[in-house]
């Protein structure tokens, strides 16, 4: 094959590669699949906790819930409310918790968990229609005082978030005038600043933070104002005019006019405790992908015994590569193609050591059978047929005095494909008799090295999490075979030849 008739071939290897290794990256980026096994991400656990005294009647209580707090994501929830019926509405003003129940009274408690995983995504949700500011009416003198206050806050500024961040300057008890004083003593600081800003043309509402804690107990929300600069919701600290959300800072209540609605009942409160907790976050990565809907795209939705099927074949082409790698590049021989796989296979389920021991048992004492067979000049296929009996027998029988002296080696041979080792014990018996003993140790031993090597790749724990949670590498591994099918250079093993040569000058 001449250097251009191979330009398509490197071409379609290398978008295999890539394509694998793309695939990988979107699979961790989208569903947050771990690349190393163990690691751990923080999940925050809040628990609203709803009192009120119940009056004989029947009770309806809504509280407000968050549906996409910035730089949160929401993985699970649940209510804790024995009696009651429980559900969660969701409306244009947002998420809501509704407990209900008939003939109430005394003391009632209910709770709401939810738990959240810190994102990098710190923006505002988008709301599907454009806020509008509110109109509002002032009377004398506040009317005038409002004016001129906004009047003033506007001259320093030149957008809305400018806007907001010199209004609450002004309306600071340090920086207070006439105005602002008569202002804040008729109203709440804070409404007041989201009525004069909607006055002005600037969407606002007020929202409601939790700062998290580690086993924090009856805490109780942060009050923050929000404006719509055009794009988003941007927040604002409405004390010291900080813009953004703070680290560690769950906005609880967006846009919703109420935090806690009780119908029926008097006294009530709500009142926040929390738990920081870390979890695995391959466990995290699969419970959001059954929640976006990306499940379909993961073994995980597969019953159990497939999964752990799944396990074990999807770790075959590191072994294929470990075989196309020794026997191509460095030019170890063996008995049979890629008899070493299926051996390094029957190790990951036994552990080496045990299954080394059941195997070389197992071929030992087929060799000898099988020179008694040979004795018989019995046909190929008959003389095949059975060595596979005595196989079993042999597995049989080792299974039988490994339980009754205790061990488990003898009970671990079943994993070893017993079809292959026949052939095996074949090959070599006729391999004995063409090459001599010297090729059958050659090729025994090659054979046991290989597949031990394969053994350690695919028994460590990295490579059975990334063959399984990431399949699309296999493409990088068909890839690599590829590249390595078109090796016709000298294996490593042919180099010894060339040591007795020397340089002369």
């Amino acid at each position: 094959m001449t250097t251009r008739s191979r330009i398509p071939f490197y071409v379609a290897v290398l978008l295999l590669i890539g394509a694998g290794i793309a695939l990988a990256i979107w699979r961790h980026v989208e569903l947050g699949i771990p690349w190393l096994t163990g690691e751990q991400r923080p999940v925050w656990m809040v628990e609203a906790r709803v009192d009120f005294e119940g009056t004989e009647e029947p009770v309806l209580a809504s509280l407000n819930i968050p549906e996409q707090p910035p730089g949160f994501s929401i993985i699970s929830e649940q209510a804790a409310s024995p009696g009651y019926g429980f559900s969660i509405v969701e409306n244009s003003g947002g998420r809501r918790a509704e407990w209900s129940k008939r003939d109430v009274s005394g003391p009632q408690t209910l709770y709401f968990k939810a738990q959240f995983i810190p994102t990098d995504d710190s923006r505002p949700r988008r709301l599907a229609r454009e806020p509008q500011p509110r109109e509002m009416f002032w009377e004398e003198p506040q009317a005038t005082a409002v004016r001129e206050v906004l009047t003033q806050a506007r001259e320093r500024s030149s957008t809305p978030e400018s806007m907001t961040r010199e209004l609450i300057r002004l309306m600071q008890p340090d920086t207070r005038t006439q105005n602002t004083t008569l202002l804040v003593a008729e109203e709440n600081y804070l409404q007041l600043v989201v009525d004069m800003l909607n006055h002005a043309g600037i969407p606002a509402r007020t929202a409601d933070g939790l700062r998290l804690e580690d086993a924090r107990r009856r805490q109780q929300l942060m009050p923050f104002l929000q404006i719509y600069n055009g794009e988003d919701w941007l927040t604002f600290d409405p004390q010291t005019a900080e813009q953004g959300v703070p680290e560690n800072l769950l906005l609880w209540r967006q846009g919703s006019e109420s935090l806690l609605d009780v119908v029926g009942g008097d006294n009530s409160e709500v009142s926040f405790s929390m738990l920081r907790q870390t979890v695995p976050a391959l466990q995290l990565a699969t419970m959001q992908a059954e929640s976006n809907g990306l499940g379909f795209l993961s073994f995980y939705e597969l019953p159990i015994e497939e999964q752990s099927m799944f396990r074990m074949l999807l770790l075959l082409p590191l072994g294929a590569l470990i075989v196309a790698f020794m026997r191509m590049v460095i030019g170890i021989r063996t008995s049979g193609t890629f008899m070493p796989v299926l051996i390094a296979v029957a190790f990951v389920q036994t552990t080496l050591l045990p299954g080394l021991i059941a195997f070389l048992s197992v071929v030992a004492i087929g060799l000898l059978m099988r020179g008694y067979l040979s004795s018989l000049n019995l046909l190929l296929v008959s003389r095949i047929s059975a060595l596979i009996i005595l196989v079993i027998f042999i597995t049989a029988g080792l299974s039988i005095i490994g339980y009754q002296m205790g061990f488990n080696t003898g009970m671990t041979v079943t994993f070893f494909p017993m079809v292959i080792i026949a052939w095996t014990i074949e090959r070599m018996s006729i391999l004995w008799e063409e090459e001599g003993v010297r090729e059958v140790m050659i090729q025994g031993s090659g054979s046991l090295f290989v597949a031990i090597c394969a053994y350690l790749v695919m028994s460590a724990p990295l490579a059975g999490h990334l063959t399984f949670n990431f399949p699309e590498l296999h493409l990088v591994i068909l890839g690599f075979i590829l590249l390595m099918g078109q090796y016709t250079g000298y294996k490593l093993s042919e180099l010894r030849r060339f040591s007795p040569m020397k340089v002369y000058d």
